[in-house]
């Protein structure tokens, strides 16, 4: 545990939350997906979110059940004090990165480029400085000063709304009807517990290999109980990690090899064999989809192509996000891809080949 870097987290929460709604389609700002993100680099130890609170108070129960202290900077008597919040988390900063050696790594999340000079003095403090922004509204000056730039547009867990088109009729439009559900005995319930975490285990994987190094069953079990930390494999029936993860290795979810310490194998992704590969899956899962239900739509689709191959990431064959990898796949004629104004939502079809 010594080895691990201890991270320091400030979000201008009032930049992220406006950047989210406006850049979005509105949805609401999450802190998960950047917790997630940072659990695969190391111990988040200070969590703090700056804002005038009476403006957010929806959010308050969010944050707070991700442990971040909210530092209250109010606007009194009308007046505008923008540069507050700013200033107090500048300090803060500071002051934290002189009296805290063992914080290795600030996290700045905030598009402003005002905050360029507060990343510029940690780096010259010797500490490593993470930024994370809202792509749209993210100063160009902020990215090139970080050690590391995420865009939460690009983090796992998080999708943007589809841009909503005023209907061009005001008639109410009948619903399709929903398709019927038998009801899921209670021994089926274990087996979808035992996807979504073939899922977390498989996300988790692919985070720690983008960020270097071998992965071993340690490091990964640790990641896990830093995104959740009632994580028991005990509750999903095993006796012990590892003979989770031989399970999901009969699976093919993951792959296991002799690691540098005995009782501590390495824990690989079974790489996808390529792009065509990829888009023969999203084929295949959307006329499953189509013949089950009679369409097929873009929200939720990537959860499909997960529970079919967990270890699915559109981002290790090099795509953005999920709708890029989709309008590439409808690039080479493998779908296709149209929006749809009454599902407001992207509808996929597959082509006749």
């Amino acid at each position: 545990m010594d080895d691990e870097d201890r991270i320091a987290l400030f979000l201008d929460y009032e930049n992220l939350a406006i950047g989210a709604r406006d850049s979005l389609g509105g949805i609401a700002f999450d802190v998960r997906p950047i917790a997630d993100a940072l659990a695969e680099r190391g111990r988040v130890v200070v969590r703090r979110a700056y804002a005038d609170w009476s403006y957010f108070d929806e959010d308050r129960r969010m944050l707070t059940r991700s442990h971040v202290e909210l530092i209250e900077m109010p606007q009194r008597m009308g007046a505008s004090r923008k540069n507050a919040a700013d200033i107090k988390m500048a300090v803060d900063a500071v002051e934290l990165a002189f009296v805290r050696d063992y914080v290795s790594t600030f996290v700045v999340c905030t598009g402003d480029s005002d905050f360029t000079p507060l990343v510029y003095k940690l780096r010259e403090l010797n500490k490593s400085v993470i930024g994370v922004g809202i792509r749209s509204s993210t100063s160009a000056l902020l990215p090139p000063a970080c050690d590391e730039f995420l865009y939460y547009d690009d983090l796992e867990g998080v999708e943007p709304a589809p841009a909503r088109r005023t209907r061009k009729r005001a008639e109410p439009i009948a619903a399709a009807p929903e398709p019927v559900v038998a009801p899921v005995p209670d021994e089926a319930l274990p087996s979808r517990d035992l996807d979504d975490l073939a899922v977390l285990v498989a996300q988790t994987v692919s985070g720690l290999q983008r960020t270097g190094g071998p992965v071993t069953a340690s490091t990964l079990k640790r990641t896990l109980l830093r995104k959740d930390p009632t994580f028991n494999e005990a509750d999903h029936g095993f006796r012990a990690f590892g003979e989770l993860l031989r399970h999901l290795g009969e699976r093919h979810v993951i792959e296991l090899s002799e690691g540098s310490a005995k009782g501590d194998p390495e824990v690989l992704l079974p790489a996808l064999e390529g792009q065509e590969e990829a888009f023969e899956l999203l084929r295949s899962v959307v006329r499953d989809l189509i013949d089950k239900h009679g369409r097929a739509a873009l929200s939720g689709l990537k959860d499909q192509l997960r529970r079919v191959r967990p270890g699915f990431s559109e981002q290790a064959l090099g795509y953005r996000s999920f709708l890029q990898f989709c309008r590439a796949a409808a690039t080479t004629g493998a779908i296709r891809l149209a929006w749809d104004d009454d599902a407001e939502d992207y509808l996929v079809t597959v082509t006749d080949n």
